[in-house]
C-alpha cells in the first residue's frame, strides 16, 4: 500500500485485521456445516449435538454481523429440513 497517511495506513491495517477474523469465523460456519452433514449421512448418533454446535456458530457470526441475518436464518432452516428428513428416513427404514 503507498503510504498516503498514517490515519489511512491505520485503517487499512484494522480492515485487514477484520477480514481476517471475518474470514475465520465464515470458514468455522462452513466446516461446522460439513462435520454436521457427514454425521448426519452416517447416521451417527451425535448428529442432534452437530446440529446444535452448527446453529451456535451460525447465530454467533449472524451476531457479530460476519453474515446476515437472513443467510443465517436461511442456513439453519436448511439444515433442520436435512435433520428431520434424515431422521425421518432412518426411522422409517427400522
Amino acid at each position: 500500500m503507498a503510504k498516503k497517511s498514517n490515519s489511512a495506513e491505520k485503517k487499512h491495517r484494522k480492515s485487514e485485521e477484520r477480514r481476517l477474523r471475518n474470514k475465520s469465523a465464515k470458514s468455522a460456519v462452513k466446516t461446522s456445516v460439513k462435520n454436521f452433514v457427514a454425521l448426519a449421512q452416517k447416521k451417527d448418533p451425535q448428529t442432534e449435538a452437530a446440529l446444535k454446535e452448527m446453529i451456535k456458530k451460525i447465530d454467533t457470526a449472524a451476531g457479530k454481523g460476519i453474515i446476515k441475518k437472513n443467510a443465517a436464518a436461511r442456513k439453519k432452516s436448511r439444515m433442520q429440513r436435512f435433520y428431520n428428513s434424515m431422521k425421518a428416513r432412518n426411522t422409517a427404514a427400522q
